[in-house]
């Protein structure tokens, strides 16, 4: 309560949750955004309760090294969920390699400058946790598995490699100047959005239920409501055992499941007939809810986050029915 944080690239679909419980809570809130003068990116952030008193916005540039100086000074936390994502890039160096790493990095060298900084809580993917050539446990993933660069370059995983790049980036520098850090590395998100666009996550969903195109291979998902990874967030900054990595993923489930579950909710609702080769079939892998449980966070059920994100997008006019 009456605490000062940071959070990066507040208009995201994540971020605006974070904020919006964070203003929930008490906090005073100095969030950046690309554009003040965009509507879409701020509006929405404007209207939440006790914005007014204390959310404070700034634009700031991932790339440029600085221009996140002002606005960590005088906070005891920062959240930075700031990162392009899109899987499909004609240059990746620019468009999602750049952006990851050198914001991150410029990030935390803002950070470093600040002696009221307790805490830096880092929005990094399990997209830097799944690509490993020989896992020792294959059917269990958890917080000791860490991406391979070389496998994500040779699989053109573009995104993975960025967001695996930023995430090695950001320990060594942490470990170099003494910077608590920690690591949150949500799956596939979904649930209700507070921002008037379609993020990446929201988008494939409206693609998978209108026309069914599965954005992961073989169509299995690791689903993760966007309030639950607000709430992780939190939880990490306040809970000071915290440490290290979290797999952030409810549950790890097949495309076809999750339109089976969607039919019975919303019976008006017309879904595309999704066929994969394991259809029936249980996904071959897990992923660990042990140490994010351990903060005190409690998943919401898939059903629940579906539905959830159906009607938000319903409401937004991105879906009808």
């Amino acid at each position: 309560m009456g605490k000062v944080v940071c959070v990066t690239g507040a208009s995201g679909y994540i971020a605006s949750w974070l904020v919006k419980l964070l203003l929930q809570s008490g906090y005073t809130v100095k969030a950046t955004v690309r554009s003040l003068s965009d509507p879409t990116r701020v509006e929405h952030l404007k209207s939440l309760e006790g914005a007014e008193e204390r959310l404070h916005l700034f634009e700031a540039d991932l790339i440029n090294e600085g221009s996140f100086d002002s606005v960590v000074d005088g906070c005891e936390g920062v959240f930075h969920t700031a990162s392009p994502v899109f899987f499909k890039v004609t240059d990746p160096q620019k468009e999602l390699i750049d952006p990851a790493l050198k914001g991150t990095l410029n990030v935390l060298k803002s950070c470093k400058k600040v002696s009221s900084i307790k805490r830096v809580v880092i929005t990094s993917s399990m997209a830097s946790v799944m690509f490993v050539k020989n896992p020792s446990k294959p059917g269990f993933v958890d917080e000791t598995w860490f991406s391979d660069p070389d496998l994500c370059e040779e699989k053109k995983e573009w995104y993975a490699l960025s967001k695996t790049l930023a995430e090695k980036a950001a320990w060594k520098f942490a470990e170099e100047n003494g910077i608590d850090l920690i690591t949150l590395h949500p799956g596939y998100v979904i649930g209700p959005l507070l921002q008037p666009t379609l993020n990446f996550s929201s988008q494939s969903f409206v693609d998978l239920i209108k026309e069914g195109k599965e954005l992961l291979p073989g169509g299995v998902y690791r689903y993760v409501d966007v309030r639950d990874v607000a709430q992780a967030h939190i939880l990490a900054f306040e809970n000071f055992s915290a440490s290290g990595r979290y797999c952030l993923v409810g549950k790890v489930a097949n495309s076809f499941q999750a339109m089976e579950i969607l039919k019975g909710i919303f019976p008006n609702l017309v879904v595309p007939s999704i066929i994969t080769e394991n259809q029936g079939a249980k996904p071959s892998y897990e992923v660990s809810k042990e140490k994010a449980e351990s903060l005190g966070l409690k998943y919401t059920p898939l059903e629940v986050s579906l539905k959830d994100i159906v009607q938000s997008l319903k409401d937004k006019n991105f879906l009808s029915f």
